[in-house]
């Protein structure tokens, strides 16, 4: 990818992070209390916090570091596989522009009141995966990604408020929030971007590298960098009703289930259709019909969860996996494996139900060796030592290697 001019290489602590981060994680225990969530366990902070109310952690990563250098946030969007955005303010007005941007594209970071936005860091480095890994308490199904925003001071994207959950965990240079609980959501007309009309904070703090801010959704909030700064904001999904329905029934239709069994394929029939006068207006045979088809559709929990292990386990659409130039053939697969261990790729999404699992968005039923699948599901990896028991399962490991050839697993259990 392009490098960056020479007036975006400034000595900074933004250009050269340490290597934190990067240790694979176990998924954080329920109920063991951790300084991520300010000395609250995982059961605690849902109980308490979640969807409810906003938490100030201090101190919640001591001693963190960006996962990405600046220089290598800038080269990554500079590519066409992250989603990239540039916003900015002058004078009041508010511009928005979408990457991939080139080399020069972005302004100099001596310019003030900019800010770039990456989502989906973590599925192209292995620093920002590992400390998307430390939220796992939340499951997967409604983790979304973690995005970083870089900004020169005064940068920031307006009072606004989102409609997920999420984290703000600061890993360089210094953000002031400051966060609203007021009803009134209304928006700027005319603006490239969701900014409040009326924005009233009722709290403020400065966070520094290490600190972060839970946020439940509909608190509003603006964030404005003080300095050079880096925030990681790491998202979940929350899908709307009329989205969870329309694809639910696409998903029905696209299977032959919405309509039930032959009575699906049958044509639409109006034998005593009158001659009308209004040719324009919709017959109402033909709406009291669709009434009768959509009153006939049905479905059971096994459809609901075929569905939403596919699609949430459904790549986004930039997504392209990787496969291995040289692979390994698969007894060196093998031999590797029981070495150096595997993990899943960082961009594979794999979930599990009852009796079947979900792998980038297609379904399987679980083998008889489900232990070793939904251990790899929950933990993204199987070490070395206990690959070697797992290699005497034929029909695993070869899964694992068609995985593999796939670019849906990597091996070595550590990036």
């Amino acid at each position: 990818m392009p490098k960056r001019p020479l007036d975006h290489q400034a000595n900074s602590a933004a250009s050269a992070p340490r290597a934190t981060l990067a240790a694979p994680l176990s998924p954080p225990s329920p109920d063991v209390p951790t300084a991520l969530l300010g000395g609250l366990s995982p059961s605690q902070f849902m109980r308490r916090y979640w969807q409810k109310k906003p938490l100030l952690i201090r101190g919640a990563i001591p001693d963190v570091a960006a996962p990405l250098s600046r220089d290598a946030l800038f080269e990554m969007a500079a590519g066409d596989d992250a989603e990239s955005r540039l916003v900015s303010c002058s004078r009041g007005r508010w511009r928005l522009e979408h990457g991939p941007f080139d080399t020069g594209a972005l302004p100099s970071v001596k310019r003030r009141e900019w800010t770039l936005l990456v989502q989906g860091v973590d599925l192209h480095d292995d620093r920002a995966r590992a400390l998307l890994d430390r939220f796992r308490f939340i499951p997967d199904a409604r983790l979304d990604d973690l995005m970083i925003s870089y900004a020169t001071d005064g940068g920031g994207v307006g009072p606004h408020f989102d409609s997920y959950d999420v984290f703000l965990l600061q890993v360089h240079g210094k953000r002031r929030w400051r966060i609203s609980a007021q009803r009134d959501l209304t928006l700027k007309p005319g603006l490239p971007l969701k900014v409040l009309q009326h924005f009233e904070p009722d709290e403020e703090w400065l966070l520094e590298p290490g600190d972060m801010l839970y946020l439940p959704p509909h608190i509003a909030h603006d964030g404005v960098a003080e300095g050079e700064c880096m925030t990681c904001s790491i998202g979940f999904r929350a899908p709307s009703a009329n989205e969870l329905v329309g694809q639910f029934l696409y998903y029905l239709a696209e299977r032959g289930e919405a309509a039930h069994s032959q009575a699906g394929e049958r044509l639409y029939r109006d034998p005593h259709q009158n001659a009308v006068a209004h040719p324009a207006q919709l017959p109402e045979a033909l709406v009291a019909e669709l009434g009768s088809i959509l009153a006939r559709v049905k479905w059971t929990e096994r459809d609901l969860i075929s569905f939403l292990g596919s699609y949430l386990s459904e790549p986004k659409p930039q997504v392209v996996f990787d496969a291995p130039d040289r692979p390994l053939g698969e007894a060196a697969f093998i031999r590797r494996a029981q070495v150096s261990g595997i993990r899943l790729d960082n961009k594979a999404a794999l979930l599990y139900g009852a009796r079947t699992y979900f792998i980038n968005g297609e379904e399987s039923a679980l083998p008889r060796s489900r232990k070793w699948l939904c251990e790899l599901a929950d933990a993204r990896r199987i070490e070395g030592k206990r690959f070697v028991t797992l290699s005497a399962d034929g029909p695993m490991t070869a899964l694992l290697y068609e995985w593999y050839r796939a670019g849906w697993v990597r091996v070595g259990a550590s990036p």
